[in-house]
Parts: C-alpha cells; structure tokens; sequence
C-alpha cells in the first residue's frame, strides 16, 4: 500500500512539474521576441548638393537621437557629385538640388523628391511692377538693367538688395535665375552685380526692402509676409503650391538618389524623411512635399 501511495505522490509530482513548465511555455515566445527587437545599426553615407546638405544634416540629426547606433555622414560636392556618386555607388544616398538630366535618369536611379524650395522675388511696397521674366530678373541682378523704366516702371534707378556669399538662398537663386555664368577665365562665377546691398539674413533682406523705395531682393517663400510686395515670375505668382506643381519658375526639387537594394537602415532614413514629423522639419525652412 505504501507502494502504491507512493508512486501515486510520485505522479502528482511529476503532473505538477509538467503543467508548471505549461504555464510558463508561453513566456517563452515573449522573450525571445523582446530579444529579437533589435536597435537599427548601421551607417549611411550621403553627398551631393551643398543646397540639401544643412537640411539633410538637420534631419540627420534628428534621426540619430532616435537611433544612436546609427551613423549618418553627410557630405557636400555639389548635385552633380551626389547624381554621379550614387550611380557609381560610391555613396548610400545622393543628394541633388536640381531635376536629373536625361542621361543620369538612364542609369536607373530611384529618387525620392524629400522637399521643395521655393525664393519669390520681392520689391518695395511703392513699386508699380508686378510682373518679371526670368531674363529680366537675371539683368537687373547682373546690372545689366538699372532703371525701372526699362521694365515698365517709374524712371527711377534700381536698388539691388541681394544675401551674403555661401548664402544657401543665394545659391539656388543665383543657379536658377542664370545670375551664375561664367567669368573672363569661362569658370563657373557669381555675376551679382557689385552695387548689391548684401544682407546677413532673410529678415534683413526684408526689412531693406521694405524701407528702401525702388528696391528689389528675394527670399525663400517661408519668410514671406505683407512687408514687401511679391513679383509674379513669367506670370506665375509665388505661392508654396505653384512651386509644388512646378509652375513657379524659380523653384527646385531637392532630391536623395539611390542606385540598386537599399540597407534597412537608408529605407528607415528616407521613411522617417517623408514621414509627418521629417516633412515637419522640412517645412520650417523649405516647401514639405507631403
């Protein structure tokens, strides 16, 4: 009997160390899945543009507080270098400030339009000119055109208000405008005239502006305000949503390109880029494309 009894506690014990490892199964699964919550690695490189490159750098930024095991090296060179450094893969991402030329589309590079910029050309409040062609704006800013008369204006002389060398405003607006040209030498040179009034910021072009009669400047289109009066460019008013759809023609797109199978980490990048909080932080300086 003893036996018996013995045996029987012998199988409750084992019963209770069987349905104890039952109750505990499930945990399993729950740790080996927090395990498997691995933190993003990795590194991603990115040239290009010198336009693009503060932005990306921002971005950069906020992304690697969010992830501080990922690396994130931003690089300048210009759109031309970004456009050939992705389609040589020598960088993970490339960055372009202006549309990509037929032949570098035939390479087959993806591209993600990541922001707009967008710089509207302003005058003095008192100005009777509403309306300037891309070759006009080009002129006054050369000097080549120095009256307002000569545009429909008063007979006045123009007072040219323009933003500091290695201006990133003044880059794209130079680059667009065809205000860059070539020097005495045929190199690439800033043809601004040198009777410009060169201001540090945004808000000083606008506050010259303002308060110079017969004066023109530009801005990018986020600073705007009832200060200064807005140009229509070959007929086409500066708005954020002319410059999305491409009708305002001193607009760009600012371009990330990549070449063949993206790292999970350039996807997770660019993902957070075009998410609502990265076209936020794009949108407190350029033109959000979401």
């Amino acid at each position: 009997m003893k036996k018996i009894l013995s045996l029987a506690l012998v199988l409750m014990l084992a019963v209770g160390l069987l349905a104890g490892c039952g109750q505990k199964a499930p945990e399993q699964p729950q740790q080996e899945a927090e395990q498997g919550e691995a933190t993003l690695t990795g590194k991603v490189v990115i040239a290009g543009s010198t336009s693009v490159q503060p932005l990306s750098d921002e971005l950069a930024a906020v992304f690697k507080e969010k992830n501080p095991d990922v690396q994130i090296e931003v690089q300048g060179g210009g759109s031309s270098v970004g456009v050939k450094s992705a389609i040589d893969k020598i960088v993970d991402i490339g960055m372009s400030s202006r549309e990509l030329k037929e032949e570098e589309k035939a390479a087959g590079l993806k591209e993600y339009v990541i922001a707009k910029d967008g710089i509207a050309v302003v005058v003095n409040p008192t100005s009777k000119v509403e309306d300037l062609t891309i070759e006009q704006i080009k002129k006054i800013f050369t000097g080549e055109i120095t009256n307002w008369k000569e545009l429909g204006g008063e007979d006045k002389p123009i007072t040219v208000v323009s933003r500091e060398e290695g201006s990133g405003t003044r880059g794209a607006f130079i680059e667009i405008t065809g205000v860059e040209g070539k020097d005495a030498s045929g190199n690439k040179a800033d043809l601004t005239t040198k009777n410009a009034l060169v201001q540090p910021s945004t808000g000083a072009v606008k506050q010259t502006v303002a308060n110079t009669p017969d004066s023109i400047g530009y801005v990018s289109m986020g600073a705007l305000d009832d200060t200064v009066k807005t140009v229509k460019v070959e007929g086409v008013e500066a708005t954020e949503e002319n410059a999305k759809n491409g009708t305002f023609k001193i607009s760009r797109p600012f371009l990330y390109l990549t070449n063949g199978e993206e790292s999970d980490v350039v996807k997770a990048f660019i993902e957070f880029i075009m998410s609502a909080e990265g076209q936020e932080i794009v949108g407190q300086e350029f033109i959000s494309v979401k």
